[in-house]
């Protein structure tokens, strides 16, 4: 049923609890897990001096997340491929769903509530509204 799950962290207890479901459903159904971490660089600062060190600062991060998400899963860590995109969260997730053809994403919410959300756009929306196969938003 689920052949290749994306797992979307960004290091939050949301993003764990997801992870969590994920490992479960991927044991149930012999799938595939991506761990997905998208870091955004502030593309205006571009040039600057201090970019290249914010931007690794933020790759390093981002490979903490997704060594740790390894950890957490322990033995199950078996079929598991590890992902670090920089760029907006949303947007890295669908060019992944889409690339790699999977059958489900599964990600945690900040629970910001409908109103917020709807006003600021949260990652998880915009991953629900654009993704071509389903999502599942573990709270």
């Amino acid at each position: 049923m689920f052949g290749l799950i994306i797992v979307a962290l960004d290091g939050s207890t949301h993003s764990l609890k997801a992870l969590d479901y994920a490992s479960q459903l991927a044991e149930k159904h012999d799938s595939k897990l991506i761990l997905l971490h998208a870091f955004r660089s502030t593309s205006d600062l571009r040039g600057s001096e201090g970019f290249n060190q914010m931007v690794g600062k933020r790759r390093q991060k981002g490979e903490e997340i997704i060594k740790a998400a390894c950890k957490r899963l322990g033995q199950a860590a078996h079929d598991v491929e590890e992902n670090l995109l920089e760029g907006p969260a949303a947007e890295a997730i669908v060019s992944v769903v889409e690339a790699r053809n999977a059958d489900l994403v599964v990600m945690g919410t900040r629970g910001m509530g409908s109103l917020k959300g709807l006003l600021f756009g949260s990652v998880s929306t915009k991953v629900t509204h654009y993704s071509p196969c389903s999502v599942l938003v573990v709270r």
